[in-house]
């Protein structure tokens, strides 16, 4: 079996202000940053009279508010059953207070502070009608314990991959890395292909993208400008990959073949996806955590 061992992280040691200061800041961009991603999709929906599920009315989005006893909650917003999109979550969610203990050796600072945290963030997940478009996910959050960090990232999970939109999205993600940092892109690719591996079956989830955490350069501006692009320029990227494919006819064979890869995508989120792991650990609402799960897959 291949080894693919995650790149090294380095913990942030700087108990930097910053992150404390600028938590408002934090939290009004992920809100900002879904309320433009759900009014691309339903646009995208309108749109999608020609494809082949086409017939069916253009769906929305569901907003469900959820609180946290322990401090905190967030939103999910939901579509489901529409003529593009099967089933699409974006999550808001602001959480606080103090890890399990059990949990809190796991956390860069979590065993400072009696276990303190507080995190704010965004994450999404698309799987679509088509087996022709990929599926995707993006997540970008803030962390703060006794030291404050960004981490987040954008990867692709096409059923049936396509070499050419494969090298547009990575050139893609490539020129917002490079816009901040030229070593990012070599990094948070090589972390993402790294992250997303099944050690079980010896295969990599998707076709890769970029995947960073713990980042805290001591320059809070320059990294939250950083997880803004890479946020900001999840809309244009996954647009085209949707327009791209989205007016293809699918056989049943196809259809197949995408359900059959929607097991893997669950199997990793089940098993490996530390994403899964914190919002289950800290006590997150269930539905708002499993809401990455595909509405059907198969397995062999």
């Amino acid at each position: 079996m291949t080894t693919h061992a995650q790149p090294a992280p380095v913990p942030p040691t700087d108990n930097s202000s910053d992150f404390t200061a600028h938590k408002d800041t934090a939290i009004a961009w992920f809100r900002s940053l879904r309320d433009q991603i759900c009014a691309t999709f339903e646009a995208l929906e309108d749109g999608a009279a020609a494809t082949q599920m086409g017939h069916l009315p253009p769906a929305r989005f569901e907003r469900t508010p959820w609180d946290r006893a322990e401090g905190g909650g967030g939103e999910m917003s939901l579509m489901r059953g529409g003529r593009l999109f099967e089933k699409v979550g974006v999550n808001i969610s602001t959480v606080y207070g103090t890890f399990s203990p059990a949990f809190r050796a796991a956390i860069p600072g979590g065993a400072e502070n009696d276990g303190a945290f507080w995190a704010s963030g965004i994450s999404l997940v698309s799987h679509m009608q088509s087996p022709h478009v990929p599926a995707i996910h993006m997540n970008t959050r803030m962390i703060v314990t006794d030291r404050g960090w960004f981490g987040g990232g954008i990867d692709l999970n096409p059923p049936l991959p396509d070499v050419h939109e494969t090298m547009r999205f990575h050139d893609a993600l490539k020129a917002v890395c490079d816009r901040h940092d030229p070593a990012y892109y070599p990094a948070h690719t090589a972390w993402c292909d790294s992250y997303f591996f099944l050690p079980h079956r010896n295969v990599t989830r998707g076709v890769g993208g970029i995947f960073y955490d713990y980042l805290n350069t001591k320059n809070w501006q320059a990294d939250f400008a950083y997880t803004q692009d890479v946020g900001r320029n999840f809309i244009p990227i996954y647009t085209h990959a949707i327009t791209a494919k989205m007016n293809a006819a699918w056989t049943e064979e196809e259809r197949e073949r995408q359900l059959c890869y929607r097991g893997l995508y669950a199997e990793y989120n089940l098993l490996y996806d530390r994403g899964t792991q914190f919002g289950l650990k800290t006590n997150g609402n269930v539905d708002a955590i499993l809401m990455s799960l595909p509405p059907h897959a198969k397995w062999p």
